[in-house]
């Protein structure tokens, strides 16, 4: 650089000068080398401070130059071309100092002009993130939060660091609901029907899981009773403990409340119980109201204990959730499970079934409304993947997932959402309950079933009996075991798994397959779902010939499931998960826990899974040559098969119960920050004396009226402490009015008592205004009773004191 050269013989001059007359003398030889190297400007400069100072000082006026001028590298290259050429005549430590102290002069001043400029820059976005804030369009991401959601991207599983629990030093009440299934806590009947798989597990496991966390006193499972002979009594009992007390937190334990809802003769499937959920919720929030005022005796002195959260799982559950948190003003959580517009689309895709056809059978219409109700009620809703956030619940009305990032920065920041508002959606995966894990066969990769099941008189322990009803299908018991487990649901996809397996002879020749599919003992007893799926498994085992290579055993029971991973594990086996859609998928963290590589449905929570985990293969569930391709690689290759085993036992920590529960309670107590905590009361204002300005106004008004000869009631609602809407119409086959509607609205203004002034009564109808007057004539009931008439189904409102008399 040409400035580098003007500085290194700039330098060299210095350093040669030795009197000050020499300095003079030399100062005016260096002009014509200094014009040229510097320009006219910066010589100008120099005359300019000779001037000025009269006496010049290079020393002086090197530094202001290099300080201003020249970048610290290149001030450091010159300082080390000095050290390298020093000499005794030449050189001194004076001037070397010197050097050194121009370099560190130039950095120091570099540095406090970034932090200078850096602070007002770090001002000036403060400043402009409240103006951009309160203006900026909702539907628009501001770069910040880009820039967060990139970040966050990066995270395979989200989890909040709750080292802190702030709730640990409280008496918590929680409240859990599961509507549907057969829900006990021992010798669960997972795989029953549809309604009784994971989902009974899962919340079965978080109610235990969150009454042995501390400060949480009690946590109440609330499910439907069921009396029916079809079942076992168990599930007719009101109440059932899941969890003994624990003495170190001064708990009372988990339990299943059973609340009558509907024939209790009878046990429905989840698609008819709609129409006895109002039922259930006045059960519910009986229970409720009675347990909280029995806690606040124990643990709030003589004050009710209001739950501290209200968890909806389905969204038969998110309903009645959200109409117990609006009663109680009690903060909600929304767990889908799984999603009506998401198999909506899956069975459309399908094309086995119009829209007609498959609202008539899973009522999925009724089922999406009561998602987009919880989805309007609920503070957060728990997911245990990204992809149910972005593919699923994308789908609905009530959820964006740009728009709920902006609200939520939003309320972080205080600035108003403009009467926007949507859940928060976090994910935690579930937990998992490792007690029946044995360590020591976890971590045996080498595990020979031979030395279990085989000819040998001496076994380490007794077998199983479940691997006996096993192995009684298979030819060869000692190939290894490529393992379903799921209930017999057209959505489980086990006919495709079927399909891969039988027309590739390679997999047929190294494996064999397993296929738990719940309990049966009639195939023709079964829903119609669940016995063509079992039915159609039959024929394919027919068609490709695969006597002594399946196994399709009729019964196991909840005990049996970890050993059945464990046989398969000691087959060096894989586990298969090949759903159409797999919201989460807990059988997969289950088979990782007992040392097995998976296979899994590339659509859903497997991928998540397999990116913590890292044991298996993602795969296309509508392509069965990817699937065999997929198991044939695990099984084959016996070095990929170690390597997933031992990823899959070295990440499973992940998913536990205590990280799970922790996680949930830190994102509840964040939204109850700024959730409002008055429960079932009504905050009497006292009546403040009216303005003057305000008596002027009555008194003008009461003279008009006196002067048109009608009288007037003081029209108050600003005062009104309670408000009665009344939503009725009834008409004959002529559409006019039936005598039954004025009856209804007279019935009703004297059961709410219409002379006081505290209540107030708004009419919701269909009818225009001249005829609500005329069926208001009829029943003696003056308009002036109304604060406000909304006819016309809404399309007309009207008020006291805008004229509509």
């Amino acid at each position: 650089m040409r400035e580098n050269e003007w500085l290194n013989g700039y330098l060299e001059a210095i350093l040669d000068v030795g009197t000050r007359e020499a300095e003079r003398g030399k100062l005016y030889s260096l002009k014509n080398s200094i014009k040229k190297k510097v320009g006219d400007e910066r010589l100008k400069l120099g005359i300019q401070k000779q001037k000025e100072e009269k006496l010049f000082s290079p020393t002086n006026y090197f530094v202001e130059e290099v300080v201003n001028s020249f970048d610290e590298a290149d001030l450091h290259k010159t300082w080390i071309k000095v050290i390298a050429t020093r000499s005794s005549r030449q050189r001194n430590n004076r001037l070397e100092n010197m050097c050194w102290r121009i370099w560190h002069l130039a950095r120091k001043k570099k540095q406090i002009a970034w932090d200078a400029t850096q602070k007002l820059v770090n001002r000036r976005l403060e400043l402009e993130k409240g103006r951009s804030d309160a203006a900026g369009d909702l539907s628009e991401l501001s770069e910040g939060e880009k820039e967060k959601d990139r970040t966050d991207s990066l995270t395979d599983i989200s989890r909040i660091n709750s080292q802190t629990q702030i709730w640990s030093d409280r008496q918590l009440y929680v409240v859990l609901i599961s509507l549907h299934g057969l829900v006990r806590g021992e010798n669960m009947e997972l795989g029953r029907d549809s309604d009784t798989g994971g989902q009974v597990k899962y919340v079965v496991e978080l109610a235990r899981a969150l009454a042995n966390m501390e400060g949480v006193h009690r946590v109440d499972l609330l499910t439907r009773q069921i009396t029916s002979p079809e079942v076992d009594s168990a599930y007719g009992e009101p109440i059932e403990m899941l969890s003994c007390p624990s003495d170190g937190f001064g708990s009372c334990g988990a339990y299943i409340i059973r609340i009558p809802c509907g024939p209790p003769d009878k046990y429905i499937p989840k698609e008819s119980l709609w129409a006895y959920i109002p039922e259930f919720v006045d059960g519910a929030l009986s229970h409720i109201v009675n347990m909280a005022r029995a806690l606040g005796e124990q643990v709030n002195a003589g004050k009710p204990a209001w739950p501290y959260v209200i968890h909806g799982h389905y969204a038969d559950a998110g309903e009645v959730a959200a109409r117990l948190s609006g009663v109680l003003n009690v903060p909600m959580v929304l767990t889908g499970h799984s999603l009506g517009r998401n198999k909506l689309d899956q069975l459309l895709k399908q094309g086995r079934l119009s829209r007609e056809d498959i609202n008539t059978t899973y009522n999925i219409m009724r089922r999406i409304e009561a998602e987009e109700l919880g989805l309007d009620s609920a503070e957060i809703v728990v997911t245990s993947t990204r992809q149910e956030i972005e593919e699923q619940w994308g789908l609905y009305d009530g959820f964006d997932i740009q728009l709920e990032r902006k609200l939520r920065i939003r309320r972080r920041r205080g600035v108003s959402c403009l009467g926007r508002y949507m859940p928060r959606m976090v994910v935690i995966p579930p937990g998992m309950d490792f007690s029946s894990v044995l360590a020591k066969e976890s971590l045996d990769s080498e595990g020979d079933l031979k030395s279990l099941i085989g000819t040998d008189k001496i076994h380490k322990r007794p077998i199983p009996l479940i691997w006996s009803e096993i192995m009684r299908f298979f030819t060869n018991p000692h190939k290894p075991m490529i393992l379903a487990l799921s209930r017999p649901d057209p959505k489980k996809n086990i006919t495709t798994l079927l399909k891969a397996f039988g027309e590739c002879q390679p997999l047929r020749e190294l494996a064999n397959l397993t296929l738990i599919l719940g309990n049966r003992d009639n195939i023709e007893e079964m829903a119609n779902s669940s016995s063509s799926v079992i039915t159609t498994v039959l024929k394919l085992i027919d068609k490709y010939d695969l006597y002594g290579q399946v196994a399709y055993p009729k019964h196991h029971k909840q005990p049996d499931v970890p050993e059945i991973y464990r046989l398969a594990a000691k087959t060096k086996g894989v586990f298969i998960n090949p759903a159409l859609v797999e919201p989460f998928g807990l059988t997969l963290i289950e088979a990782a826990a007992y040392g097995l590589p998976i296979v899994a449905t590339k659509n859903g929570g497997p991928v998540d899974i397999l990116k913590a985990l890292n044991n298996g293969l993602l795969v296309d569930p509508h392509d069965h040559k990817a699937i065999s391709d997929a198991l044939l690689k695990l099984v084959a290759d016996k070095n990929l098969w170690h390597e997933c085993r031992k990823d899959g036992l070295k990440n499973i920590h992940k998913f536990s119960w205590t990280q799970h529960c922790s996680n949930y309670l830190s994102h509840v107590e964040q939204c109850r920050n700024y959730y409002s905590t008055n429960h079932l009361s009504v905050v009497s204002t006292p009546e403040e004396p009216l303005t003057s300005s305000q008596q002027k106004v009555i008194d003008i008004l009461l003279q008009k009226a006196t002067s048109k000869g009608k009288p007037i009631d003081i029209y108050c609602p600003g005062r009104r402490q309670w408000l009665y809407v009344v939503a009725a119409d009834s008409y004959n086959s002529n559409g006019s009015p039936t005598e039954a509607l004025p009856s209804i609205i007279k019935n009703v203004m004297q059961v709410g008592g219409s002379e006081s002034n505290q209540i107030g009564f708004v009419l919701l109808t269909g009818l225009s205004l001249p005829e609500t007057k005329d069926m208001l004539t009829n029943c003696q009931v003056k308009l002036e009773h109304f604060d406000a008439l909304v006819c016309s189904s809404g399309s007309e409102m009207y008020y006291p004191l805008e004229g509509f008399l």
